[in-house]
């Protein structure tokens, strides 16, 4: 009987570690810059970016200012608007982070991720790849 309760327990504890696990490490993640994905809104996406912001976005491959980085992330919505954003994988460690996604727009379907670092208490936007799948 103990034999029985062992292997069955095992399974459970691991489910109920990574339900609860992954929570914390999901909340982590400011909700803000999720609908600001989901509504293509640059202008709230990049509140949280770095004064220099490393972007990967279609043809733009460089380092930027936030404000240049804004712009072109405008005019990507402007051309893609988007539909959908969902996390797709999210990790790191205490303060610095990496997110994977999609993001469904009208016409394409693209992978995106980014780099978050803790600044003075705020997640901060030091990397954004915007890539067709």
């Amino acid at each position: 009987m103990k034999k029985f309760q062992k292997t069955l327990l095992s399974p459970v504890v691991f489910v109920l570690f990574f339900i609860f696990g992954a929570s914390p490490a999901m909340a982590q993640i400011p909700d803000e810059i999720v609908l600001s994905l989901k509504s293509g809104n640059a202008r709230v996406l990049s509140s949280y970016f770095n004064q220099n912001v490393q972007l990967v976005i279609l043809e733009n491959d460089n380092v930027y200012s936030k404000a240049q980085a804004e712009q072109i992330v405008g005019n990507f919505f402007t051309r893609f608007q988007p539909e959908r954003f969902s996390v797709i994988h999210l990790g790191g460690k205490e303060g610095a982070q990496y997110v994977i996604g999609n993001l469904t727009c009208k016409q394409d379907t693209f992978r995106v991720s980014f780099l978050l670092k803790k600044s003075e208490g705020k997640d901060i936007i030091h990397q954004l790849r915007i890539e067709k799948q």
